[in-house]
């Protein structure tokens, strides 16, 4: 767990080391250049810059080991901080819509902007680098604080490409085409970046809340667990009421076991902690609860659907509770 903790800090430190190098950096040339494109990628590396910082924070606080006050963990400590770097996406873009709209109205020529082409490059390949071992540590220990974080980046990757290409339309077209002017194609970018993030936003805003809202677990991840209780039929006789959530890294798995009523409380517990071993294997952070019940073979409404009982079987269960 300590090993966990310190990669996921690691790695969360080395974003907002690079985010903050390229906010500089792009505030710089877009302000020399004269280009909004260049400048609203600069406010999204500044974006960056928060969502890292709140990631940086998030996995820190969300190791800590449950308390009396947060019996359940700090986990959802994650999911509230992409909420936040949601939100702060969405302000951002409606930000560089606004000063993009104004410069189409509005054009004015740019200074050298190759410069503006460099920077962009430099941004691309720095955010790659970062945004792929934040996507390999994040899904590596299931962090959504981390995870964000990289979408977060990967996204820049795009918009810089993007912002490139315009910059580097109008580097080439107006060194061909002397007195033909493409300025239009900066605010132009912009405004594709400024797309580009709302989408992030939005599908980041789905995945945080989400668990926020403690939803149950994917299908997927609820086949599993199922196919792994049923492994140990005919000694578990069934089960039912299966709830699970997730709270950052953490999964929760509550369901009610049912076995021979014969059967003793030590081999119960045994068959329980083997489930638990088992599911563990997939999902290491995983807290499961199990309540076990005695089964006469009545096959309550509640129990039909997870019967692991043959008709005969059913039958004996019925006439040894007589």
């Amino acid at each position: 767990m300590e090993n966990t903790l310190r990669r996921k800090t690691s790695v969360a430190l080395l974003s907002v080391v690079s985010n903050s190098a390229l906010v500089l950096l792009k505030l710089v040339v877009g302000f020399l250049i004269g280009s909004i494109s260049v400048i609203s990628e600069a406010i999204h590396s500044a974006v960056d810059l928060v969502a890292a910082l709140i990631a940086f924070f998030a996995v820190r606080k969300s190791g800590k080991p449950a308390d009396a006050d947060h019996p359940f963990g700090h986990g959802k400590v994650e999911n509230i901080s992409g909420t936040v770097e949601a939100v702060l996406i969405f302000l951002a873009a409606g930000w560089i819509i606004f000063e993009a709209v104004k410069k189409l109205r509005y054009p004015e020529p740019l200074d050298e902007p190759g410069w503006g082409v460099l920077v962009m490059l430099f941004s691309a390949v720095m955010n790659t680098v970062v945004s792929q071992l934040l996507f390999k540590v994040g899904r590596e220990t299931d962090s959504l604080a981390l995870q964000a974080d990289a979408w977060h980046l990967r996204t820049d990757v795009y918009t810089s490409a993007g912002v490139m290409v315009g910059l580097g339309l109008i580097w080439l077209g107006e060194s061909a085409f002397p007195g033909t002017h493409f300025h239009w194609l900066d605010p132009g970018a912009a405004i594709c970046v400024a797309l580009l993030i709302i989408k992030a936003a939005y599908d980041l805003t789905i995945k945080s809340a989400r668990d926020l809202l403690d939803e149950s677990l994917p299908a997927e991840e609820l086949d599993l667990i199922r196919s792994h209780i049923r492994e140990f039929a005919p000694e578990v006789r069934g089960f039912h009421r299966l709830r699970t959530r997730k709270s950052g890294s953490e999964r929760f798995v509550d369901f009610h076991m049912l076995v021979d009523a014969d059967m003793s409380v030590d081999r119960s517990h045994q068959i329980s902690d083997r489930i638990t071993d088992a599911i563990k294997e997939h999902y290491r952070d995983t807290t499961l609860t199990v309540h076990i019940e005695p089964c006469y073979g009545d096959c309550l409404p509640e129990c039909v659907d997870e019967c692991l009982l043959d008709d005969d079987e059913r039958q004996a269960a019925k006439k040894k509770s007589r």
